[in-house]
């Protein structure tokens, strides 16, 4: 194999697919890339066994081949040419070593058949639909924080997505949670995502996938299976198993009753929550909210550091009410809101309280209390 392509387009292609690769790796032909040179391209191919992408480059291939190389070193490489230079990757059919020269620098790196390469991709996908980026990078945003990083509750380690009816519409809608803390984030479904199985993205495909829409007017290819799903981006493939497992049902958890009204401007209460929060135990984290008619005070009481109180106006007139939570998740999910104000639908201070933004109908939010 022997290819010359740009610096630049090879390490856009290079960015995408090694942050695939593991640092650390008991199979060492999973810290490699797969570089495969043919007629005016070269492919990219990195894997962990769970998650795989592919990439292509521009290259003008005098010698068609492939070989792989650790993924990790020849992004660094690349990443510190200067910008500009030609990249020459040299790899002869029974050589132990490819050769990588741009400019006056040259490098011999090591490598491994390509023989010896997974593919994942193997298998049949049932269902096929387009979205924007736009669309989809909007669903991930806004459920991606609430994935759960308990590894024993691995049906939670990730986004599920599926079809709901909404009246006369169908709708796709992705959601997750970590048993405290709830996102919901739905559209209209896309033409052939209409019967669609519930399927469970797991959290380094959904990372992977949000890098890949840096560019929101591109259209997404999506085909599913009952174990896979791929998504096309452009000149990227990315392809990754699904979680199995059954995602718990979520709706029993959406308070329906909630009636006591808690209207906040966004900002001034984000800046609230982390100022007082400063104080509080890394573990604990609580902050209270005391509530009483156009009146709220944010509460934190830490016995090694000490206090914070700060007093907020507010649209609220059902009573005085004392709840806790979270000052991380109440950010969290704040952060994620588009309008001024934020609407707080609170029951009691056992009880789960429910989110909402007035700029974004097709969003929710499910916030489980603390004691305080």
């Amino acid at each position: 194999m022997k290819a010359t392509l740009e610096r630049q387009t090879l390490l856009k292609s290079l960015s995408h697919v090694h942050r695939v690769v593991e640092r650390r790796n008991t199979i060492p032909i999973l810290s490699n890339v797969l570089i495969k040179a043919e007629g005016s391209q070269v492919d990219l191919k990195a894997t962990d066994l769970d998650l795989e992408i592919v990439d292509s480059a521009e290259a003008m291939v005098e010698r068609a081949g492939a070989t792989t190389v650790p993924a990790h070193l020849l992004y660094e490489i690349v990443r510190k040419l200067p910008d500009g230079t030609q990249v020459v990757l040299d790899a002869p059919a029974d050589g132990a070593q490819m050769s990588l020269s741009a400019g006056r620098a040259s490098f011999a790196l090591q490598v491994l058949p390509e023989s010896d390469f997974p593919d994942i991709t193997a298998g049949t996908f049932s269902h096929t639909f387009e979205l924007s980026g736009a669309h989809l990078k909007r669903l991930i945003d806004r459920t991606q924080f609430a994935i759960s990083n308990e590894e024993t509750r691995y049906y939670l380690n990730g986004i599920y997505f599926h079809t709901v009816e909404q009246g006369s519409d169908m709708n796709l809608r992705a959601v997750a949670t970590d048993g405290h803390r709830l996102a919901q984030a739905e559209m209209k479904a896309p033409v052939g995502a209409e019967s669609i199985p519930g399927v469970i993205v797991p959290r380094k495909a959904v990372g992977e996938i949000q890098r890949l829409l840096e560019e929101p007017d591109q259209n997404v290819k999506v085909e599913l299976s009952d174990s896979k799903v791929r998504l096309t981006v452009g000149p990227v493939i990315l392809t990754s198993k699904l979680i199995d497992g059954t995602f718990p049902d979520y709706e029993r958890v959406i308070p329906r009753g909630n009636d006591k009204e808690l209207q906040v401007d966004r900002d001034v209460f984000k800046e609230a929550v982390d100022r007082v929060s400063t104080v509080s135990s890394e573990r604990g984290r609580a902050v209270k909210l005391t509530l009483s008619d156009g009146h709220m005070v944010l509460m934190v009481n830490n016995p090694d550091s000490g206090s914070a109180t700060e007093e907020l106006a507010v649209e609220y007139g059902a009573g005085d009410l004392d709840i806790g939570f979270n000052s991380r998740y109440l950010l969290d999910i704040t952060n994620q809101l588009e309008a001024d104000t934020a609407t707080f639908l609170l029951a009691d201070p056992g009880s789960p309280t429910l989110i909402r933004d007035p700029g974004d109908d097709h969003a929710l939010y499910v916030l489980m209390p603390m004691r305080v």
